[in-house]
């Protein structure tokens, strides 16, 4: 019964309101719509469904791709308080709204307060709001489970109230956690973001947290550092990109937007960016689906 509260809240407030600015489109929360390249979250928002990851990028290497994402047609940009690069993300995004004419409502910048914050989460909260410099937070999230993270939620939720973040969210929660978790807050979570590659594939995590109305992100979507080149070379995943005319990285990221998973694959490189936003010109089939699910080592590459 409890991991049915969350998603049925969901749906029930976004019949009765949605918030301010809001899109109030006939759709179906977490639904993705691949014309649009968005699904829409729980909290009345729309958010795109593929981006940028910016861990470990420094500032000036941070602006220049966020440039480059903009530039692209991309508009989600995930960043956190332990990248260290939240002043890089304001700064390209502001310089690309500038040079390209892209307005400030059409970019969703995503970043996370850390546990060595939750003990005095508004001075967090406030200090990426100054960061950042972009009028509001599209989303914040908890980097991951710690002392305090209730309450750290409780005053993101205050601030959601404010208009000052939109939308809430938590990374690297799992099920024991997150059944744990959501009774206790009072804004059911949008987004879950955690580590999915083709070698850990979280096949019943994923469910269980579409199954609560919260959309799902995935991180180190390539494999992470030190981990790609070998999943980029896998033989089942090159011969299904052969058979399609696009890269790995386009097979991997494609299976992940075919199970519903948001992609913000991190990369330095204008090219390759631009090749992660290209993946709308193929289907993978139900057969290359599965060959892809047979990979699953449950081999994670973080600690997380």
């Amino acid at each position: 019964m409890k991991r049915w509260i969350c998603a049925l809240l969901t749906v029930g407030l976004l019949l009765l309101l949605l918030p301010a600015g809001a899109e109030q489109k006939e759709r179906e929360v977490g639904q993705f719509d691949f014309q649009s390249k968005t699904v829409l979250l729980n909290s009345g928002y729309s958010m795109p469904i593929l981006g940028l990851g910016t861990y470990a990028l420094d500032h000036d290497t941070c602006v220049q791709s966020v440039k480059a994402l903009l530039a692209g047609g991309g508009r989600l940009i995930d960043t956190a308080y332990m990248y260290g690069n939240e002043e890089a993300v304001g700064e390209g995004v502001r310089q690309a709204m500038a040079e390209y004419g892209i307005p400030r409502e059409e970019i969703f910048v995503i970043t996370k307060i850390y546990p060595n914050q939750f003990g005095h989460p508004e001075a967090a909260i406030d200090m990426a709001l100054e960061k950042l410099n972009l009028g509001y937070i599209d989303m914040m999230l908890l980097h991951h489970p710690g002392a305090g993270d209730v309450q750290a939620y409780r005053a993101m939720e205050a601030y959601a109230a404010q208009g000052k973040i939109r939308s809430l969210g938590l990374s690297n929660w799992y099920v024991e956690e997150l059944t744990e978790f959501l009774p206790q807050v009072k804004i059911c979570p949008a987004l879950v973001q955690n580590e999915i590659h083709p070698y850990y594939q979280e096949q019943d995590v994923v469910p269980f947290i579409q199954s609560q109305g919260i959309v799902v992100q995935c991180w180190y979507p390539l494999g992470g550092r030190g981990y790609t080149a070998e999943l980029l070379n896998n033989e089942v995943i090159r011969r299904i990109a052969e058979r399609h005319g696009v890269s790995s990285a386009q097979v991997i990221l494609c299976w992940d937007l075919q199970r519903g998973i948001v992609v913000i694959p991190g990369s330095s490189n204008p090219e390759h960016i631009r090749e992660n936003l290209d993946l709308f010109g193929f289907h993978l089939t139900d057969e290359e689906m599965e060959e892809i699910r047979s990979l699953d080592r449950n081999e994670k590459h973080d600690w997380y």
